[in-house]
């Protein structure tokens, strides 16, 4: 999935460090899912080095460390007051889902966790508390407001990705009105007072109209994307199998005979593996968490 990156290692501990010259920087659209990059001839992405960023406009634009894969830092531009993008020459504004092509798999990693908290940084300049300006914190990847001492993290939102089972035959999904249009599985954000299980029975049941039992849990991913922790469920359907779908957020749903299944690994998100599991004739019984079982290192 895109955040297999190994044998590179991702590490999240949040410092404040200068940037050095060869450093990543990613460049957000203030208010669009887009990101400045370039486009080798084979296809690979790549973003601006920090040197590019040695004179940047005096008006609280700058740079802010976010995280490091082996020994090399990366960045995210913040703005300060002035609304202006930023671009260099041979470098494109493309939507956001350009990293999902995953070419290099750590670049596409990095750059939708950092677009994460791009987000978060840019909707919290403010204390939603008494108004005041937030400050990044010293200690800890944190904002505090110096007027009333509120402190903001990041948000992670969790969600849970359904695989609902009858048989040999899985519930399939195709989104309404977004960009996405490829297969998906039922999916939801948990609500407050819910547990992982409590989500799943709700969503199948709002998205599709039918009961689920057997609930079991599969496997999780950050996806930085949407600012949300993905947690993979399998279950059966419970009764009658017949489809009640939510046209306000399906654009289709249907059950899929595991033969009948085209989708192919893309080694990206949770929701294709689920998919390409079953329909290689995994019955969705539990799997440790130890990587020597995990069942992605099996396909």
């Amino acid at each position: 999935m895109i955040q297999d990156i190994r044998p590179k290692i991702f590490n999240n501990h949040y410092q404040q460090t200068e940037p050095q010259d060869d450093d990543i920087v990613f460049v957000f659209s203030p208010a669009e899912k887009r990101l400045l990059v370039r486009t080798d001839a084979e296809g690979r992405i790549s973003c601006p080095e920090a040197a590019l960023f040695r004179n940047m406009p005096d008006d609280g634009m700058h740079l802010q460390y976010v995280f490091s894969i082996d020994s090399r830092n990366y960045f995210i531009l913040l703005y300060g007051e002035s609304s202006e993008t930023v671009s260099f020459s041979g470098f494109t504004s493309e939507r956001l889902s350009v990293l999902r092509k995953r070419r290099p798999a750590d670049l596409s990693f990095a750059g939708e966790t950092a677009w994460q908290l791009y987000s978060w940084y840019r909707d919290n300049r403010y204390c939603g508390r008494c108004g005041g300006r937030m400050e990044a914190g010293k200690a800890e990847r944190s904002l505090i407001c110096p007027s009333c001492g509120n402190t903001v993290y990041p948000k992670i939102s969790p969600a849970v990705i359904v695989g609902v089972t009858d048989g040999d035959r899985i519930l399939m999904t195709r989104y309404a009105g977004r960009e996405y249009k490829g297969h998906a599985l039922i999916a939801g954000f948990c609500e407050i007072g819910e547990t992982g299980e409590d989500t799943v029975r709700r969503e199948v049941m709002e998205e599709a109209g039918v009961h689920v039992r057997n609930i079991r849990y599969y496997k999780s991913q950050p996806w930085g994307f949407d600012s949300d922790l993905l947690i993979g469920y399998f279950c059966e359907v419970d009764g009658e199998p017949s489809i009640t779908m939510d046209t306000g957020e399906l654009a289709s749903a249907e059950w899929v005979p595991r033969e009948e299944i085209t989708d192919t690994l893309e080694n990206m998100s949770l929701t294709n593996e689920m998919i390409v599991r079953f329909r290689e004739g995994w019955s969705g019984s539990c799997f440790p968490s130890d990587s020597r079982t995990d069942p992605a290192s099996h396909m």
